[in-house]
């Protein structure tokens, strides 16, 4: 799978959570949900179609390819994981585990959040 930055796996992830991992999206509805402007938002959904990761037309909606849905939906599981991890284990602050876990989403090795998912599934069948 393409090499992305950060900031192109946080495009990908808000797409799938604005389109509910299947209908379209809009620049705007991008750019209000990452604070970013318009022109930072058309600028990545070019980047992501050149990797093939999304499609779009000008002035249309923009939907993620099989390959961007995939990325996007274990960036995304990723992202929940470590969030519930820091809510439930740690009890960190909600807003604080959402920001940390966007941070550490791009990172950390599937070994850990494998480990995360069932350090919380062993506490929860207890």
């Amino acid at each position: 799978m393409a090499n992305l930055t950060f900031s192109m796996e946080n495009y990908l992830e808000a797409i799938y959570e604005l389109s509910n991992g299947n209908s379209g999206v809009r620049v705007s509805d991008i750019s209000e949900r990452l604070g970013v402007t318009k022109p930072s938002v058309n600028n990545a959904i070019s980047t992501l179609a050149e990797k093939g990761l999304v499609t779009t037309e000008k002035y249309k909606k923009i939907y993620l390819t099989p390959t961007g849905l995939e990325r996007a939906k274990l960036t995304s599981k990723k992202h929940q994981i470590i969030q519930r991890f820091f809510i439930e284990v740690l009890k960190i602050d909600a807003d604080v585990a959402d920001q940390d876990a966007c941070s550490i989403e791009h990172v950390i090795s599937g070994d850990s959040i494998q480990a995360m998912q069932e350090y919380m599934q062993a506490k929860k069948d207890k």
